[in-house]
């Protein structure tokens, strides 16, 4: 998700955006401990995602 996306969303979609990555995010690292992850790669890039919006988030404020 690039950051002109982001900044297109209202306030209460970032945050239910970030929630739902964040639930995302725990159940693949929960996933990974167990080894049944198939694509590693989205770790790090929902993480990133996941910073993103947050980094939107706090700038509007």
């Amino acid at each position: 998700m690039k950051i002109s996306e982001i900044k297109e969303l209202t306030t209460p979609e970032l945050q239910k955006k970030s929630r739902d990555l964040g639930e995302e995010l725990l159940q693949l690292r929960v996933r990974k401990q167990t080894g049944q992850v198939e694509k590693p790669h989205l770790l790090k890039s929902i993480r990133r995602d996941r910073a993103r919006i947050l980094t939107v988030l706090r700038a509007q404020s």
